[in-house]
């Protein structure tokens, strides 16, 4: 992350994928990379000097807006720092528009100021990274509910959501036809369509078995209705299809197999919670809507169609093995051939 202060302005917070900026040239020629990769002392540079050293692009930016000197510090947070890509840290850089710049006294200051600054920072990101690796492995509702030590086996809500269903198509006789780093790559290109679709769609995810994906968008939550909550299922879908297009293009032209899903959705009431034994828990979804969807085979429900009616069409009144009753399941009319 990176956090940029001035008089006036307030503060600006940027956020970079883990390696975006690092890998970039500019970074790499910043005096930042400079100073993680040096074993010098902090790079100082006094801007108004007639012999004044402007030894990066970034600092004739500065320069420009007025900055008399410059200076910039790195302060590692991790127990063990090795290379700048893999130490956690906080790098700190000042700016002054003062005549004098910084005296001795003040740069002694800010350093001062900076150790202190880093513990903090060590604290927060800290805690910012756990959460980060709770959201990417259980999904946002159980990554919050951890740090609240909602981790009892007894935890758990009834919610109405609208469920998704999806699987990968063909998979037995790919796995019998490839090599397993290729399978795994399967996986990755279809969670990327499907689980990546419903994410971006504010949907969460759940437990990912096999080559099955089930995910809930849930109803009264975060602003959602019935109606918003299916709609965003809708465009999830469509997302999805978009994405499969995109792989697949890339995959063909890449000589490889191309893929497909299917992907059923229903609406019911879902018991949400942690499912395991005293040594492992889980979160995720069970019950009758839970199970209603698995079994549709890749198809929508009446109940879901009613809530979002374009571009479905009825199949049959089918039957659904542990289900009492039929029910009506529909297909996406692009399926029918």
């Amino acid at each position: 992350m990176s956090l940029t202060w001035k008089p006036n302005e307030g503060l600006i917070t940027e956020a970079f994928l883990h390696g975006e900026m690092l890998d970039t040239e500019k970074f790499q020629r910043s005096p930042i990379a400079v100073d993680l990769e040096s074993d010098t002392d902090f790079p100082h540079r006094r801007l108004t000097s007639n012999d004044a050293l402007v030894d990066f692009a970034v600092l004739e930016k500065f320069q420009d807006e007025g900055t008399t000197d410059y200076l910039i510090n790195a302060s590692a947070i991790s127990d063990t720092p090795t290379t700048y890509s893999n130490t956690e840290g906080m790098i700190a850089s000042w700016l002054t528009d003062r005549q004098t710049g910084f005296s001795d006294l003040v740069i002694a200051a800010l350093m001062r100021i900076q150790k202190r600054l880093a513990v903090v920072c060590k604290f927060t990101v800290k805690e910012q990274t756990a959460h980060n690796v709770l959201f990417a492995y259980l999904g946002r509702s159980a990554g919050d509910r951890i740090p609240l030590s909602q981790t009892k086996l007894d935890d758990g809500e009834k919610t109405n959501a609208v469920i998704w269903s999806s699987d990968l198509r063909g998979s037995t006789p790919l796995v019998e036809s490839v090599t397993k780093p290729e399978f795994l790559a399967i996986l990755n290109d279809y969670s990327e369509v499907t689980a990546g679709a419903v994410i971006a769609n504010s949907g969460e995810v759940l437990p990912f078995i096999g080559n099955a994906v089930l995910a809930i968008f849930p109803i009264d939550v975060n602003g959602m209705s019935e109606h918003t909550a299916a709609e965003a299922t809708a465009a999830a879908l469509q997302d999805a299809d978009e994405r499969l297009l995109r792989i697949n293009e890339t995959r063909i032209a890449d000589r490889k197999p191309a893929i497909s899903f299917g992907a059923g959705m229903h609406v019911g009431e879902v018991l949400y919670g942690n499912i395991g034994a005293a040594e492992w828990v889980e979160f995720s979804v069970t019950g009758a809507a839970a199970n209603e969807t698995v079994r549709q085979n890749g198809l929508a429900s009446k109940a879901f169609v009613d809530l979002c009616p374009d571009g479905w069409a009825s199949v049959s009144q089918h039957p659904l093995r542990g289900v009492g009753q039929k029910i009506e399941i529909l297909a996406r009319k692009a399926d029918q051939s």
